[in-house]
């Protein structure tokens, strides 16, 4: 287990800018399997994935060992109009495809071993984020008020990275039980400028507070704020913690053809996200003001997600495969909480930005056609829930997409390798926003994206 553990936090160096998510700031399913299934998989066998899903779902595994390393690919296209004036923000145009978004790459790792009644597995998975990157040239940099071009960056990416140790054991020939231990990675980088009508906004409502206050309320002609705190290396972000989480699960044989799957994924515990920042007041009479301090993003957490799936074996060749999944959003997303303290003064900005998300529903169904000893064949759909309300939405943090539509195949060459594919299309969605404080100008933004994953599967 020593050596498990050391090849999954080799695996840790490796994880770069994350995949924007799909189903808010989560991935719509893990590993090949299950996002080829709509990201359905609770009652099914998706592999080494298990301990990202339902961890009792190792027990389905063939027994001996095995080691899985995948890639997750993630092309993005989002857009954010100016309804005003028709301008459009287009994230990553400048830095990467003309006219389409970046493209995001997240690694997965692990190793099981499977003996007897027992299976254990360690790993290292993306379990979502989001990226946004829509350059210092958009309408997004400009201020309302005075009108003035900043040249100020506005982006945003968010990796979530967990490392599970899982294990299951197989209570009787109907029942297995599983549960994860999860050391869990939460990195941030943003970029973000606030119209002063928005900062006016924020001090009328009582969501900002400190000794900063009075300082910006006292400029001249005050004209916006940017806040900057990015890592532009390798890994890592601007501010991160470390945290816990976890997961317990079964599977129970209803019938010899039908499995039943249920598991909880209890809401992580990460400490605040710390790092350095930099505070941009912009004036129109002063310029830019740049205050450097330290910087926390208070109780950032993941929230806890109820799942449950029915796996049914039509005949020797077709499997059916539905899940229902409750993600508590509300319980984690009333607010991303800003901290901030200016080195020269001591004097500190509170912000409460304002997202008041909804618990949402996930409907996942998918098929899976066993062709023969060397080829599978799997298709699936899903639906979520939106859980942002419109008029809080946030350029930089367009978590709206809903649909998706999903394939992919296994190859396996022989009993030792095997080759698991998967694609997934996020169907296009767009949501307008004309109110303050999370915009300044009546906005409509539109996200789509390709989603892939393939994964290299070794059993010894």
């Amino acid at each position: 287990m020593r050596r498990l553990a050391t090849l999954s936090c080799c695996v840790i160096g490796l994880f770069s800018s994350v995949a924007t998510a799909t189903n808010i700031f989560n991935l719509e399913g893990f590993g090949p399997i299950s996002r080829s299934l709509g990201g359905a998989g609770v009652a099914h066998n998706i592999g080494a994935s298990a301990m990202m899903y339902n961890p009792a779902t190792l027990g389905l595994m063939e027994k001996g060992s095995q080691v899985h390393v995948g890639l997750d690919v993630v092309g993005t296209d989002i857009n954010t109009r100016n309804r005003a004036t028709g301008e459009d923000a287009t994230s990553g145009k400048e830095s990467f495809i003309k006219n389409r978004g970046p493209i995001y790459f997240a690694p997965e790792f692990a190793v099981t071993h499977s003996r007897n009644t027992f299976t254990f597995g360690v790993g290292a998975f993306a379990q979502g984020g989001l990226g946004t990157e829509f350059g210092r040239k958009s309408f997004l940099s400009k201020t309302t008020v005075n009108g003035i071009d900043t040249g100020l960056e506005n982006s945003s990416r968010l990796l979530n990275l967990r490392i599970p140790l899982a294990a299951s054991f197989k209570v009787n020939d109907k029942l297995t039980v599983g549960a994860s231990v999860d050391a869990v990675w939460t990195q941030l980088n943003l970029e973000l400028l606030l119209d002063a009508s928005q900062v006016g906004t924020l001090i009328g409502n009582g969501r900002v507070t400190g000794g900063l206050v009075p300082v910006l309320a006292g400029l001249p002609a005050l004209s916006g704020a940017h806040f900057s705190f990015t890592n532009d290396r390798f890994v890592g972000g601007g501010v991160d913690a470390w945290g816990l989480g976890g997961k317990i699960g079964l599977t129970y044989q209803i019938l010899d053809n039908t499995r039943l799957g249920v598991s909880y994924n209890f809401k992580t515990n990460v400490s605040n996200l710390h790092g350095r920042a930099t505070l941009t007041a912009i004036d129109a009479v002063l310029g830019q003001i740049p205050l450097r301090g330290d910087i926390k993003i208070r109780d950032f957490q993941n929230p806890a997600q109820l799942s449950i799936g029915i796996d049914h074996k039509l005949n020797k060749q077709w499997t059916v495969v539905a899940d229902y999944q409750r993600v508590y959003w509300q319980d984690v997303m009333e607010n991303i909480d800003v901290g901030f303290r200016d080195d020269a003064s001591g004097a500190n900005i509170n912000i409460l930005l304002p997202q008041d998300y909804r618990d949402i529903n996930i409907y996942t169904i998918g098929a899976e056609y066993a062709y023969n000893n060397n080829w599978s064949f799997r298709g699936g759909y899903s639906h979520a829930d939106q859980a942002v309300k419109s008029n809080l939405l946030f350029a930089v943090v367009p978590g709206i997409l809903q649909n998706h539509i999903t394939g992919g195949l296994t190859y396996a060459w022989n009993n030792s390798s095997k080759v698991d594919f998967a694609l997934a299309y996020a169907l296009k969605k767009q949501v307008t926003n004309s109110s303050q404080p999370n915009t300044s100008v009546p906005i409509k933004s539109s996200h789509s994206q390709i989603n892939a994953v393939v994964a290299y599967v070794y059993k010894f």
